[in-house]
C-alpha cells in the first residue's frame, strides 16, 4: 500500500511501510510522521491500543527509522495529505540513532557532502518529482508529435565547438572526448528519420563555480529535417509550453512544498518575446525600456532594496542572540530561536552574494560592447523584465556555432535563437537553422581552427540530399532550476557533478 493511494481506503485497514519524517509523543499517544516515497502521512499510535512495548519502542524512533505500519485510514483534512492511519500495530525494521541531517539548519557544503541523505527531505523530494514530471512531459510532447528518440553518442572523436572545454579520455589509444552535445549526430539522423530528439548526459570541463554550472548534465536535443529557424521558433515555444502545463497540472503539491510562487509559470503560457541580438543590446543598456521599466534603473532600485533587507536580517540575527542569553527560558524557545537564527544566517549569506552581484550586473550593462555574447550577468539584467521565455535570434555570426546557418539577407548574423528564462535565470535553450552550403561551412569549420577530416562525415551530410534543417538544446537541470526557482542548479539533479565536487 502506497501513501499517494490512501484517498481510496478511508475507514479500512491497511499496511505501510516506510521511514520516520518526524516524531513526537505525550499523555500515551505518538505521532509518527511516515513517508514512502510517494507522500506523507501521520500515523498515531495509542499505548492502549498498540500495548506498552510497542509504544516504547515507537517513542524511541529517531529519524529515518525504517517501519511497517498497518491501521484505519482516517479522512482529516488538517493533516498532511488530508489523511492519518490509526496505528493497531507496527513493526520497527531499524532504529536510526544519530541521523547526520537534524532538524536544525545546516550549510550548503555539509548538505552537498550529505546528498545521498538529503535527497531524502521533503524539499529536495519535491524538486526530484518535479523534474520527473519535466521528463516524462518531454517524451510525451515530442513523442505525439511525430519524433523519434535516438542516441547519440558519448564517446566522440571530434567536438561541436572546439575541445577546449571538454574531457579527453583514452579510446583504445587513441584520443576521444565525453560528448558536449549530440547534435551533429542529431543532424544526420534527421536526415533518415524527419524529426528526431536526443535525450542523454552530457559533459563540459569548463572549471566554473557560477550557480548555472554544471560538468555533467541531461540534454534534450530536436532535429527537423525541412524547417527553418522561425519554424523552430514556433516549435520551441509550443515545447515549452506544453511542459509549463503539466507541471501545473501534476505537480501543484510539490509546487506549494517548495513555496514556488507559479504566477511567472502561468504568464509564461501565452507567447514568448521575440527579439533580435540589436534589439536586446539596447535593452540591456538600459536604451530601450520594456513596459516601462529601464534595466540600469531597476538593478539600481534592486541594489537600494537588497542593502536594506541585510541591514533587517542582522538585527533580527542580533536581537534573537540576546534573547537567548535570557535566563530560565523554555528548551521549546531555545530550540526555535536558534534555528530562525539558522534560518537568518542562510538567508544573510544569500543577499550578501546578491550585493556583490548586482554592482556587477550594473557595470556589464552599462559597459555591454555590441558584437560580444551574453554572459551569466546580461541575461540576468535582461530576464528580469520580463514575465515569461524571451527568444533573442540573430546573433552575431563570430560568437556562435560555424554550423549555424548566416542570414540571407546580412551575412553579419547568424540565424541562432537562445531562450532566456525570466526571473533572471537566462539560457535554458540554445539553438537555430543550420548551415547547408558545402563551401560555407567548409569555410567556418577552418576559422574555426577545426580538423577538418574530423569533420568529413558531418559534410557529407551537405553532399548527398541536403535540405533545410534546424534544432536546438535544452539543458535540462537549468529547465529544472527556473521552474522550481532554484538558488543554485546542483538542486536540481540528484547527484551533482560540478568543478571541485566528484562526490558522493
Amino acid at each position: 500500500m502506497l501513501i499517494k493511494d490512501l484517498s481510496n481506503f478511508v475507514d479500512k485497514k491497511v499496511t505501510l511501510k516506510g521511514w520516520v519524517a518526524n516524531r513526537r509523543d505525550g499523555k500515551g499517544l505518538v505521532f509518527i510522521i511516515l513517508r514512502d516515497g510517494t507522500g506523507q502521512c501521520q500515523c498515531i499510535g495509542d499505548i492502549n491500543l498498540i500495548g506498552e512495548e510497542k509504544f516504547n519502542e515507537a517513542v524511541s524512533l529517531g529519524l529515518e527509522s525504517s517501519l511497517i505500519v498497518a491501521g484505519k485510514v482516517v479522512a482529516d483534512e488538517r493533516q498532511i495529505g488530508g489523511f492519518e492511519l490509526h496505528i493497531s500495530h507496527i513493526e520497527v525494521l531499524q532504529n536510526v540513532k544519530d541521523y547526520p541531517i537534524a532538524k536544525k539548519e545546516h550549510g550548503i557544503e555539509f548538505l552537498m557532502d550529505q546528498r545521498h541523505l538529503w535527497l531524502r527531505s521533503n524539499r529536495q523530494w519535491a524538486i526530484m518529482k518535479i523534474r520527473n514530471q519535466i521528463i516524462f512531459s518531454i517524451h510525451t510532447f515530442f513523442q505525439n508529435e511525430g519524433f523519434v528518440q535516438m542516441d547519440a553518442p558519448i564517446f566522440t572523436g571530434n567536438a561541436c565547438e572546439g575541445t577546449s572545454n571538454l574531457f579527453e579520455t583514452d579510446y583504445y589509444g587513441d584520443k576521444a572526448y565525453l560528448s558536449q552535445s549530440g547534435q551533429l549526430y542529431g543532424e544526420a539522423m534527421a536526415m533518415a528519420m524527419g524529426k528526431i530528439y536526443t535525450f542523454g548526459p552530457t559533459f563540459r570541463a569548463e572549471k566554473s563555480k557560477t550557480r548555472r554550472h554544471l560538468s555533467e548534465f541531461w540534454m534534450i536535443e530536436p532535429e527537423m529535417a525541412f524547417h527553418d529557424i522561425f519554424d523552430n521558433m514556433d516549435l520551441i515555444e509550443k515545447f515549452l509550453q506544453h511542459v509549463l502545463k503539466d507541471v501545473l497540472a501534476n505537480c501543484q503539491t510539490e509546487l506549494k512544498l517548495i513555496d514556488r510562487d507559479t504566477a511567472l509559470l502561468e504568464s509564461s503560457l501565452g507567447a514568448f518575446p521575440r527579439l533580435t541580438y540589436d534589439e536586446a543590446v539596447r535593452i540591456i543598456k538600459g536604451e530601450q525600456d520594456v513596459d516601462g521599466q529601464n534595466s540600469i534603473k531597476s538593478l539600481e532600485d534592486l541594489l537600494a532594496t537588497t542593502e536594506n533587507r541585510l541591514t533587517e536580517i542582522n538585527a533580527e540575527i542580533a536581537d534573537r542572540e540576546q534573547k537567548l542569553k535570557t535566563p530560565g527560558m523554555k528548551k521549546g524557545e531555545i530550540n526555535f530561536n536558534q534555528n530562525k537564527i539558522g534560518q537568518l544566517k542562510n538567508e544573510a549569506k544569500d543577499v550578501e552574494e546578491d550585493l556583490r552581484n548586482i554592482p556587477q550586473w550594473i557595470s556589464s550593462a552599462k559597459n555591454f560592447e555590441y558584437g560580444n555574447d551574453f554572459g551569466g550577468s546580461d541575461e540576468t539584467v535582461i530576464t528580469r523584465l520580463f514575465k515569461s521565455p524571451i527568444m533573442v535570434y540573430d546573433w552575431p555570426h563570430d560568437v556562435k556555432a560555424f554550423y549555424l546557418k548566416r542570414n540571407p539577407t546580412d551575412s553579419r548574423f547568424a540565424r541562432g535563437v537562445d531562450v532566456l528564462a525570466p526571473e533572471g535565470y537566462g539560457e535554458i535553450v540554445g539553438g537555430g537553422e543550420r548551415e547547408t552550403d558545402e563551401a560555407l561551412l567548409t569555410q567556418k569549420i577552418k576559422e574555426h581552427d577545426l580538423p577538418m577530416q574530423e569533420f568529413e562525415w558531418y559534410l557529407d551530410l551537405r553532399r548527398y540530399g541536403s535540405v533545410p534543417h534546424a534544432g536546438f538544446g535544452l539543458g535540462l537541470e537549468r529547465l529544472v532550476t527556473w521552474v522550481c526557482k532554484l538558488k543554485h542548479v546542483r538542486e536540481s539533479i540528484p547527484f551533482p557533478r560540478m568543478y571541485g565536487r566528484l562526490m558522493p
